[in-house]
Protein backbone atom coordinates (compact mmCIF):
# COMPACT_ATOMS: atom_id res chain seq x y z
CA UNK A 1 0.00 0.00 0.00
CA UNK A 2 0.87 3.29 -0.47
CA UNK A 3 1.69 5.96 1.88
CA UNK A 4 -1.32 7.68 4.23
CA UNK A 5 0.30 11.19 2.69
CA UNK A 6 -1.14 9.73 -0.50
CA UNK A 7 -4.69 9.44 0.99
CA UNK A 8 -5.12 12.54 3.17
CA UNK A 9 -4.59 15.41 0.74
CA UNK A 10 -5.65 18.83 1.56
CA UNK A 11 -6.96 21.03 -1.16
CA UNK A 12 -9.72 23.08 -2.58
CA UNK A 13 -12.85 21.21 -3.36
CA UNK A 14 -15.57 20.39 -4.90
CA UNK A 15 -13.90 17.49 -5.74
CA UNK A 16 -10.69 15.60 -5.11
CA UNK A 17 -11.50 13.12 -8.57
CA UNK A 18 -13.21 15.97 -10.51
CA UNK A 19 -10.67 19.01 -10.02
CA UNK A 20 -7.88 17.75 -7.51
CA UNK A 21 -6.74 14.94 -9.91
CA UNK A 22 -6.55 16.93 -13.18
CA UNK A 23 -4.97 20.00 -11.69
CA UNK A 24 -2.12 17.54 -10.49
CA UNK A 25 -2.24 15.91 -14.09
CA UNK A 26 -2.22 19.36 -16.16
CA UNK A 27 0.82 20.85 -14.02
CA UNK A 28 2.90 17.51 -14.31
CA UNK A 29 1.78 17.49 -18.26
CA UNK A 30 2.75 21.11 -18.38
CA UNK A 31 6.18 20.58 -16.38
CA UNK A 32 7.15 17.73 -18.50
CA UNK A 33 6.47 19.29 -22.11
CA UNK A 34 7.00 23.18 -21.45
CA UNK A 35 8.19 23.96 -25.25
CA UNK A 36 4.63 23.20 -25.97
CA UNK A 37 2.81 26.41 -27.44
CA UNK A 38 -0.65 25.30 -26.59
CA UNK A 39 -2.59 22.35 -25.09
CA UNK A 40 -5.26 20.35 -25.49
CA UNK A 41 -7.76 18.42 -23.05
CA UNK A 42 -10.63 15.64 -23.75
CA UNK A 43 -12.65 14.37 -20.65
CA UNK A 44 -14.41 11.21 -20.93
CA UNK A 45 -17.13 9.67 -18.52
CA UNK A 46 -18.00 10.83 -15.78
CA UNK A 47 -15.15 13.87 -16.35
CA UNK A 48 -17.39 14.50 -19.27
CA UNK A 49 -20.96 14.60 -18.06
CA UNK A 50 -20.33 16.29 -14.51
CA UNK A 51 -17.10 18.34 -15.29
CA UNK A 52 -19.40 21.87 -15.81
CA UNK A 53 -20.66 21.19 -12.65
CA UNK A 54 -17.45 20.36 -10.24
CA UNK A 55 -15.96 22.82 -12.02
CA UNK A 56 -13.16 21.04 -13.91
CA UNK A 57 -13.18 23.31 -17.34
CA UNK A 58 -12.66 25.65 -14.69
CA UNK A 59 -9.75 24.67 -12.82
CA UNK A 60 -7.88 23.02 -16.51
CA UNK A 61 -7.81 26.50 -17.33
CA UNK A 62 -6.00 27.79 -13.93
CA UNK A 63 -4.06 25.62 -14.04
CA UNK A 64 -2.25 25.92 -17.50
CA UNK A 65 -0.20 28.45 -18.35
CA UNK A 66 -0.62 28.65 -22.05
CA UNK A 67 -3.91 28.66 -23.83
CA UNK A 68 -5.91 25.26 -23.75
CA UNK A 69 -8.57 23.92 -25.80
CA UNK A 70 -11.60 21.31 -23.47
CA UNK A 71 -13.57 18.99 -25.40
CA UNK A 72 -16.04 17.12 -23.27
CA UNK A 73 -16.59 13.95 -25.00
CA UNK A 74 -19.67 11.81 -22.82
CA UNK A 75 -20.31 9.62 -25.63
CA UNK A 76 -16.84 7.81 -26.53
CA UNK A 77 -16.12 4.31 -24.25
CA UNK A 78 -12.89 4.63 -22.19
CA UNK A 79 -11.49 2.23 -20.00
CA UNK A 80 -12.04 4.53 -16.44
CA UNK A 81 -15.04 6.72 -16.02
CA UNK A 82 -12.53 9.53 -14.75
CA UNK A 83 -10.70 9.56 -18.80
CA UNK A 84 -8.65 12.61 -19.26
CA UNK A 85 -6.68 12.46 -22.30
CA UNK A 86 -3.71 15.60 -22.29
CA UNK A 87 -2.03 17.08 -26.16
CA UNK A 88 0.75 19.03 -26.15
CA UNK A 89 0.54 21.06 -29.21
CA UNK A 90 3.70 23.15 -31.32
CA UNK A 91 2.58 27.00 -32.68
CA UNK A 92 1.62 24.99 -36.03
CA UNK A 93 -0.91 22.80 -33.73
CA UNK A 94 0.72 19.94 -34.99
CA UNK A 95 0.97 17.13 -31.56
CA UNK A 96 3.95 16.81 -29.73
CA UNK A 97 3.26 14.67 -26.69
CA UNK A 98 0.42 12.96 -25.49
CA UNK A 99 -0.60 11.13 -22.28
CA UNK A 100 -3.93 9.42 -21.17
CA UNK A 101 -4.50 9.97 -17.29
CA UNK A 102 -7.03 8.10 -15.18
CA UNK A 103 -8.22 10.29 -11.73
CA UNK A 104 -8.72 7.59 -9.64
CA UNK A 105 -10.29 9.29 -6.93
CA UNK A 106 -9.36 11.18 -3.78
CA UNK A 107 -6.95 13.51 -5.76
CA UNK A 108 -4.68 10.40 -6.97
CA UNK A 109 -3.92 9.91 -10.71
CA UNK A 110 -2.54 7.28 -12.84
CA UNK A 111 -1.01 8.21 -16.15
CA UNK A 112 -1.39 4.81 -18.63
CA UNK A 113 2.07 3.27 -19.49
CA UNK A 114 3.73 5.35 -16.93
CA UNK A 115 3.93 3.10 -13.90
CA UNK A 116 7.16 5.03 -13.09
CA UNK A 117 5.47 7.95 -12.33
CA UNK A 118 2.96 6.48 -9.43
CA UNK A 119 3.96 6.47 -5.71
CA UNK A 120 5.75 3.80 -4.42
CA UNK A 121 4.25 1.51 -2.04
CA UNK A 122 5.07 2.03 2.08
CA UNK A 123 3.36 -0.74 3.24
CA UNK A 124 4.53 -4.67 2.63
CA UNK A 125 0.84 -5.36 3.48
CA UNK A 126 -2.69 -5.31 1.20
CA UNK A 127 -5.33 -6.03 3.33
CA UNK A 128 -6.62 -6.17 6.76
CA UNK A 129 -6.21 -9.49 7.48
CA UNK A 130 -2.56 -9.02 7.46
CA UNK A 131 -2.07 -5.82 8.59
CA UNK A 132 -3.88 -7.15 11.78
CA UNK A 133 -1.71 -10.59 11.81
CA UNK A 134 1.10 -8.69 11.50
CA UNK A 135 0.09 -5.99 14.36
CA UNK A 136 -1.25 -8.28 16.72
CA UNK A 137 2.17 -10.58 16.45
CA UNK A 138 4.47 -7.66 17.03
CA UNK A 139 2.30 -6.30 19.83
CA UNK A 140 1.65 -2.50 18.27
CA UNK A 141 -1.44 -0.83 17.31
CA UNK A 142 -1.98 0.74 14.29
CA UNK A 143 -0.91 4.27 14.76
CA UNK A 144 3.14 2.17 15.57
CA UNK A 145 2.20 0.04 12.35
CA UNK A 146 2.44 3.19 10.46
CA UNK A 147 5.38 4.85 12.13
CA UNK A 148 6.82 1.91 11.68
CA UNK A 149 6.82 1.79 7.79
CA UNK A 150 6.33 5.62 6.88
CA UNK A 151 8.22 7.19 9.75
CA UNK A 152 8.27 9.58 12.81
CA UNK A 153 7.21 11.96 9.98
CA UNK A 154 3.77 10.85 9.83
CA UNK A 155 2.89 12.06 13.39
CA UNK A 156 3.76 15.51 11.85
CA UNK A 157 1.08 15.01 8.94
CA UNK A 158 -1.24 13.44 11.15
CA UNK A 159 -1.22 16.81 13.05
CA UNK A 160 -0.93 18.95 9.70
CA UNK A 161 -4.18 17.16 8.62
CA UNK A 162 -5.94 17.90 11.78
CA UNK A 163 -5.42 21.26 11.99
CA UNK A 164 -6.63 21.53 8.89
CA UNK A 165 -9.77 19.57 9.50
CA UNK A 166 -10.36 21.27 12.37
CA UNK A 167 -10.37 24.54 10.01
CA UNK A 168 -12.84 23.49 7.64
CA UNK A 169 -15.09 22.89 10.64
CA UNK A 170 -14.77 26.26 12.13
CA UNK A 171 -14.71 28.17 8.76
CA UNK A 172 -18.06 26.13 7.89
CA UNK A 173 -19.67 26.60 11.18
CA UNK A 174 -18.95 30.85 10.97
CA UNK A 175 -20.65 31.24 7.39
CA UNK A 176 -24.02 31.48 6.09
CA UNK A 177 -25.77 32.27 3.15
CA UNK A 178 -26.64 30.41 -0.63
CA UNK A 179 -23.86 28.18 -2.11
CA UNK A 180 -22.34 28.73 -5.67
CA UNK A 181 -23.59 26.46 -8.55
CA UNK A 182 -27.08 27.89 -9.41
CA UNK A 183 -29.32 25.06 -7.15
CA UNK A 184 -29.47 27.82 -4.13
CA UNK A 185 -28.87 25.24 -1.76
CA UNK A 186 -29.00 26.97 1.65
CA UNK A 187 -25.67 26.62 3.78
CA UNK A 188 -27.14 24.73 7.45
CA UNK A 189 -24.22 24.45 9.22
CA UNK A 190 -24.42 27.44 11.37
CA UNK A 191 -28.36 27.12 11.22
CA UNK A 192 -27.61 23.46 13.48
CA UNK A 193 -24.50 24.63 15.40
CA UNK A 194 -25.96 27.97 16.93
CA UNK A 195 -29.24 27.17 18.64
CA UNK A 196 -29.64 26.61 22.49
CA UNK A 197 -32.49 24.59 22.66
CA UNK A 198 -34.38 24.25 26.01
CA UNK A 199 -34.97 20.56 27.49
CA UNK A 200 -32.61 19.83 24.63
CA UNK A 201 -31.92 15.39 25.16
CA UNK A 202 -28.23 13.98 25.07
CA UNK A 203 -29.32 12.01 22.01
CA UNK A 204 -30.33 15.27 20.58
CA UNK A 205 -27.52 17.25 21.20
CA UNK A 206 -25.49 14.68 19.66
CA UNK A 207 -27.21 14.59 16.32
CA UNK A 208 -27.32 18.26 16.14
CA UNK A 209 -23.15 18.63 17.26
CA UNK A 210 -22.07 15.90 14.87
CA UNK A 211 -24.03 17.08 11.77
CA UNK A 212 -23.33 20.67 12.18
CA UNK A 213 -19.71 19.45 11.57
CA UNK A 214 -20.56 17.78 8.93
CA UNK A 215 -22.45 20.29 7.14
CA UNK A 216 -19.74 22.79 8.01
CA UNK A 217 -17.07 20.98 6.03
CA UNK A 218 -19.20 19.51 3.46
CA UNK A 219 -20.23 23.08 2.88
CA UNK A 220 -16.66 24.26 2.81
CA UNK A 221 -16.08 22.01 0.06
CA UNK A 222 -18.94 22.45 -2.15
CA UNK A 223 -17.57 26.20 -2.22
CA UNK A 224 -14.30 25.62 -3.59
CA UNK A 225 -12.93 26.09 -0.09
CA UNK A 226 -9.51 24.15 1.66
CA UNK A 227 -10.93 20.75 3.17
CA UNK A 228 -8.84 17.40 3.93
CA UNK A 229 -9.61 14.12 1.33
CA UNK A 230 -10.78 11.96 4.06
CA UNK A 231 -10.78 9.67 1.70
CA UNK A 232 -12.19 12.21 -1.40
CA UNK A 233 -13.39 15.54 -1.03
CA UNK A 234 -16.98 14.21 -1.88
CA UNK A 235 -17.08 12.41 2.02
CA UNK A 236 -14.78 15.05 3.64
CA UNK A 237 -17.15 15.92 6.45
CA UNK A 238 -17.47 12.39 8.12
CA UNK A 239 -14.11 11.51 9.29
CA UNK A 240 -13.54 15.47 10.89
CA UNK A 241 -17.35 15.51 12.32
CA UNK A 242 -16.72 11.98 14.36
CA UNK A 243 -13.50 13.15 15.53
CA UNK A 244 -14.48 16.52 16.49
CA UNK A 245 -17.24 15.63 17.99
CA UNK A 246 -15.56 12.88 20.32
CA UNK A 247 -12.73 14.95 21.42
CA UNK A 248 -15.44 17.77 22.39
CA UNK A 249 -17.42 15.69 24.39
CA UNK A 250 -15.02 12.62 25.83
CA UNK A 251 -11.58 15.49 25.92
CA UNK A 252 -9.53 13.28 23.75
CA UNK A 253 -5.81 14.58 23.21
CA UNK A 254 -4.31 15.96 19.83
CA UNK A 255 -2.30 13.37 20.32
CA UNK A 256 -5.25 10.35 20.30
CA UNK A 257 -6.93 12.11 17.79
CA UNK A 258 -3.81 11.28 15.80
CA UNK A 259 -3.90 7.69 16.38
CA UNK A 260 -7.30 7.75 15.36
CA UNK A 261 -6.24 9.11 11.71
CA UNK A 262 -4.08 6.75 12.20
CA UNK A 263 -6.27 4.05 12.43
CA UNK A 264 -8.53 5.26 10.07
CA UNK A 265 -5.79 5.87 7.56
CA UNK A 266 -5.05 1.88 7.22
CA UNK A 267 -8.78 1.08 6.97
CA UNK A 268 -9.24 4.14 3.87
CA UNK A 269 -6.02 2.48 2.68
CA UNK A 270 -7.24 -1.41 2.60
CA UNK A 271 -10.20 0.14 0.32
CA UNK A 272 -8.30 2.52 -1.71
CA UNK A 273 -5.89 -0.82 -2.44
CA UNK A 274 -8.20 -3.17 -3.53
CA UNK A 275 -10.71 -1.77 -4.27
CA UNK A 276 -12.31 2.20 -5.12
CA UNK A 277 -12.91 5.81 -3.47
CA UNK A 278 -14.29 6.50 -6.40
CA UNK A 279 -17.87 7.45 -7.14
CA UNK A 280 -17.79 7.50 -10.73
CA UNK A 281 -16.18 3.91 -10.54
CA UNK A 282 -18.08 2.60 -7.59
CA UNK A 283 -21.10 4.89 -6.92
CA UNK A 284 -20.92 6.43 -2.95
CA UNK A 285 -20.57 3.43 -1.57
CA UNK A 286 -17.02 4.28 -2.36
CA UNK A 287 -16.87 7.38 -1.30
CA UNK A 288 -19.16 8.06 1.58
CA UNK A 289 -19.05 4.11 2.49
CA UNK A 290 -15.62 4.02 2.73
CA UNK A 291 -15.20 7.21 4.78
CA UNK A 292 -17.83 5.66 7.19
CA UNK A 293 -15.78 3.16 7.79
CA UNK A 294 -12.64 5.03 8.51
CA UNK A 295 -14.69 7.48 10.97
CA UNK A 296 -16.05 4.84 12.57
CA UNK A 297 -12.34 2.71 13.00
CA UNK A 298 -11.16 6.12 13.93
CA UNK A 299 -14.01 6.66 16.58
CA UNK A 300 -13.43 2.60 17.58
CA UNK A 301 -9.85 3.29 18.11
CA UNK A 302 -10.42 6.91 20.71
CA UNK A 303 -12.61 4.31 22.60
CA UNK A 304 -9.83 1.34 22.92
CA UNK A 305 -11.29 -1.17 21.46
CA UNK A 306 -9.19 -3.62 20.26
CA UNK A 307 -8.34 -4.68 16.37
CA UNK A 308 -11.34 -7.17 16.26
CA UNK A 309 -13.74 -4.81 17.27
CA UNK A 310 -12.17 -2.13 15.01
CA UNK A 311 -12.15 -4.34 11.95
CA UNK A 312 -16.33 -5.09 12.76
CA UNK A 313 -16.67 -1.34 13.31
CA UNK A 314 -15.27 -0.65 9.81
CA UNK A 315 -16.94 -3.70 8.13
CA UNK A 316 -20.71 -2.74 9.77
CA UNK A 317 -20.16 0.50 8.38
CA UNK A 318 -19.32 -0.64 4.63
CA UNK A 319 -21.96 -3.12 4.82
CA UNK A 320 -24.93 -0.87 5.43
CA UNK A 321 -23.38 1.35 2.89
CA UNK A 322 -23.30 -1.23 0.07
CA UNK A 323 -25.15 -0.16 -2.86
CA UNK A 324 -25.13 3.76 -2.32
CA UNK A 325 -25.07 5.13 -5.52
CA UNK A 326 -24.02 8.84 -6.53
CA UNK A 327 -26.49 11.28 -8.03
CA UNK A 328 -25.18 14.67 -7.60
CA UNK A 329 -28.09 17.06 -9.13
CA UNK A 330 -26.55 19.28 -11.57
CA UNK A 331 -23.36 17.58 -11.38
CA UNK A 332 -22.74 19.53 -8.49
CA UNK A 333 -21.50 18.35 -4.80
CA UNK A 334 -24.64 19.74 -2.69
CA UNK A 335 -27.31 17.46 -3.18
CA UNK A 336 -27.61 14.97 -1.89
CA UNK A 337 -23.94 14.86 -0.78
CA UNK A 338 -23.65 17.71 2.05
CA UNK A 339 -26.64 16.10 3.67
CA UNK A 340 -25.05 12.64 2.97
CA UNK A 341 -22.19 13.81 5.17
CA UNK A 342 -23.93 13.81 8.61
CA UNK A 343 -26.20 11.05 7.87
CA UNK A 344 -22.95 8.97 7.58
CA UNK A 345 -21.29 10.46 10.26
CA UNK A 346 -24.31 9.35 12.47
CA UNK A 347 -23.65 5.95 10.87
CA UNK A 348 -20.34 5.73 11.64
CA UNK A 349 -20.83 5.92 15.45
CA UNK A 350 -23.66 3.46 15.14
CA UNK A 351 -21.36 0.58 14.34
CA UNK A 352 -19.05 1.51 17.05
CA UNK A 353 -22.00 1.06 19.54
CA UNK A 354 -22.73 -2.22 18.17
CA UNK A 355 -18.74 -3.40 17.67
CA UNK A 356 -18.52 -2.75 21.13
CA UNK A 357 -20.75 -5.48 22.24
CA UNK A 358 -21.05 -7.55 18.62
CA UNK A 359 -17.97 -8.32 17.61
CA UNK A 360 -17.87 -12.16 18.84
CA UNK A 361 -20.83 -13.13 16.63
CA UNK A 362 -19.90 -11.15 13.79
CA UNK A 363 -19.08 -13.18 10.39
CA UNK A 364 -17.93 -10.93 7.98
CA UNK A 365 -14.21 -9.65 7.42
CA UNK A 366 -13.51 -6.28 6.97
CA UNK A 367 -11.58 -7.71 3.20
CA UNK A 368 -14.52 -9.33 2.33
CA UNK A 369 -17.25 -6.63 2.47
CA UNK A 370 -14.51 -4.57 0.40
CA UNK A 371 -14.36 -6.70 -2.29
CA UNK A 372 -18.10 -7.10 -2.26
CA UNK A 373 -18.30 -3.09 -2.39
CA UNK A 374 -16.09 -3.30 -5.61
CA UNK A 375 -18.26 -5.80 -7.20
CA UNK A 376 -21.32 -3.75 -6.21
CA UNK A 377 -20.30 -0.70 -7.87
CA UNK A 378 -19.23 -2.35 -11.06
CA UNK A 379 -22.73 -3.62 -11.19
CA UNK A 380 -24.32 -0.51 -10.44
CA UNK A 381 -26.06 1.20 -13.81
CA UNK A 382 -23.58 3.99 -14.60
CA UNK A 383 -26.47 6.63 -14.45
CA UNK A 384 -25.86 6.35 -11.14
CA UNK A 385 -22.29 6.65 -10.48
CA UNK A 386 -21.54 10.66 -10.63
CA UNK A 387 -23.08 10.45 -14.09
CA UNK A 388 -25.97 13.09 -13.18
CA UNK A 389 -27.68 11.13 -15.59
CA UNK A 390 -30.00 9.26 -12.88
CA UNK A 391 -31.37 9.06 -9.47
CA UNK A 392 -32.34 12.20 -7.67
CA UNK A 393 -30.18 13.70 -10.42
CA UNK A 394 -32.59 13.31 -13.21
CA UNK A 395 -36.05 13.21 -10.44
CA UNK A 396 -35.11 16.23 -9.01
CA UNK A 397 -35.62 18.53 -11.86
CA UNK A 398 -38.40 16.63 -13.81
CA UNK A 399 -40.42 16.39 -10.27
CA UNK A 400 -39.93 20.78 -10.31
CA UNK A 401 -40.99 20.94 -13.28
CA UNK A 402 -44.62 19.09 -13.00
CA UNK A 403 -45.19 21.22 -9.46
CA UNK A 404 -44.93 24.46 -11.38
Amino acid sequence: MKSLTELYKIGRGPSSSHTMGPEKACKMFEQNYPEAASYKAVLFGSLAQTGIGHGTDNVIKKTFTKPVEIIMDAVTAVPHPNTLDLYALDSDGKQIAFWRVFSVGGGAIKIDGKASAEPAEVYPHTSFAEIREYCESEGINLLQYTVRFEGEQILAYYAKIWEAMQRSIEKGLSKSGVLPGGLNTERKAKMLYDPILEGESPETRLNRLVCAYAFAVAEQNAAGGTVVTAPTCGACGIVPAVLKYAQQRHGFSDSDIYRALATAGVIGNVVKTNASISGAECGCQAECGTACCMAAAAAAELFNLDLGQIEYAAEIAMEHNLGLTCDPVNGLVQIPCIERNAVTAMRALNAVELATFLTPSHKVSFDTVVDTMYQTGKDINGRYRETSEGGLAKTFFSKKKKSI
